[in-house]
């Protein structure tokens, strides 16, 4: 199956993002997907791209689920680097609306980098209007996509897509696709203030 052809039109009982994110990946490649959870997404691309996928995981449930879904999992824990991976030794390394749970934001970003010829990273954008106006009526904002009270989130390091444009930008990133949605549709029009979730493709520069 040529990587041009539209898996969003072909699959449809599947997310959105994963959609997108399979249209960035090429047919039978070599996976990364890192804090894969219980392996659902490596599951859609190995179903629908065949790709060689691998998932890096800390939870033990979630690593349990993986190994019963039959992925690869490795379980360990991001925040302590990559270096079990050689350069470019992936086609492909995702990091799927975890990157606001991670510590060192910056360190795990440019592992990726090494080990992945290209990168797919995804967050929710907390720029997006609704978490403005929440924290306008002075509240931290709790959604679908933000499902955690202040004070049990697991996530530290929120942004908007502002943000992680210019942290793109003050490392040396190189942008190659950026599409945002908010309830599967996409956002054209003032995306970090009307799209919820963010997605990049991204390239060492």
């Amino acid at each position: 199956m040529p990587n041009n052809v539209n898996i969003t039109n072909i699959i449809t009982e599947f997310r959105q993002d994963f959609a997108i994110i399979a249209n960035w990946v090429k047919f039978g490649s070599k996976i990364l997907d890192l804090g894969c959870g219980d392996g659902e997404l490596l599951q859609y691309l190995r179903k629908s791209l065949e790709v060689k996928g691998y998932g890096v995981e800390k939870d033990d449930a979630n690593w349990l689920a993986c190994l019963k879904n039959g992925s690869n999992v490795i379980q360990m824990d991001l925040e302590d680097g990559l270096l079990g991976f050689e350069d470019q030794s992936f086609d492909t390394v995702i990091l799927s609306q975890t990157l606001q749970a991670m510590h060192h934001t910056e360190d795990i970003v440019q592992e990726m980098l090494r080990v992945g010829k290209e990168v797919i990273v995804t967050f929710p954008n907390f720029g997006y209007w609704r978490n403005r106006m929440q924290i306008t009526g002075g509240r931290m904002p709790v959604s679908k996509i933000l499902p955690y009270q202040w004070y049990d989130t697991p996530n530290v390091h929120l942004c908007t897509i502002n943000d992680f444009d210019q942290f793109c930008k003050d490392h040396n990133i190189s942008v190659l696709e950026r599409r945002v949605i908010t309830d599967a549709k996409v956002i054209n029009f003032m995306p970090n203030l009307l799209g919820n979730l963010a997605m990049y493709r991204l390239k060492a520069a």
